[in-house]
């Protein structure tokens, strides 16, 4: 799982990304599975992957919070951040930018370099400390908790979408702790009715709540963001 200066304007996550025009395919499939080559293939003909690394990003994520900020306003300067499942950091940097240095907190159960303006974690989220962790290193309540966490996928399309909606439910019972009033809650969930269930306990807290998918969202993933502004505290 996974967090200054002044930002780069507003529409730098709206840019057209275009066609790279060429396909690049993989010279040798020596000692990768058929699942891998098709991974690498996609990765290497991805303008986001192809324009994370000219514009310095960690990593293409970083344009979903872009479009999402673009398109709902949620970041800006001074608001207090808390990422989770933030490595490799792709939107702890969104975050940062937009937001201030020493605003941003980010966690994730894996190892991330460190990114200036930024409070890094390297701790499993759902260890029980981690919570108050966080909260010690925000320093106050927080004006967006982000959480793009996503479990190890099994190929087995219902367990892997209890998984995701697992680990939203487990953020939101965060959110609801640290999030101050009007804050915003934004969360990576996979379609389907267990969803429901969330979503009812999130609009009991929230002014308004809505789904959106980012164009830097592949369209053949599952994936969507719940969005909720206005926490009522």
């Amino acid at each position: 799982m996974t967090r200054g200066k002044s930002g780069p304007p507003r529409n730098r996550g709206a840019q057209n990304v275009g066609s790279r025009g060429l396909t690049v395919r993989i010279k040798t499939a020596r000692g990768r599975t058929i699942g891998s080559q098709l991974w690498l293939q996609r990765q290497l003909n991805d303008p986001y992957v192809a324009r994370a690394k000219a514009e310095g990003m960690r990593s293409r994520a970083a344009f979903k919070l872009m479009e999402l900020d673009d398109r709902f306003h949620v970041l800006g300067p001074g608001k207090k951040v808390i990422d989770l499942g933030a490595a490799p950091g792709g939107w702890t940097q969104v975050a940062v930018e937009r937001c201030g240095a020493g605003n941003v907190v980010g966690i994730d159960i894996n190892a991330w370099d460190p990114l200036p303006g930024a409070i890094c974690l390297t701790m499993d989220f759902l260890d029980p400390r981690a919570p108050d962790v966080l909260k010690e290193a925000l320093g106050g309540k927080a004006d967006l908790v982000l959480s793009d966490m996503a479990a190890p996928t099994t190929g087995h399309g219902p367990t892997d979408h209890l998984r995701i909606i697992g680990l939203a439910e487990v953020a939101w019972a965060f959110a609801e702790e640290v999030l101050a009033p009007g804050g915003v809650f934004i969360c990576k969930v996979f379609q389907g009715g267990t969803e429901g269930d969330l979503l009812k306990l999130i609009k009991k807290r929230c002014g308004s709540v809505k789904h959106a998918k980012p164009p830097a969202s592949r369209k053949d993933s599952a994936e969507v963001y719940v969005l909720a502004q206005g926490f009522k505290g």
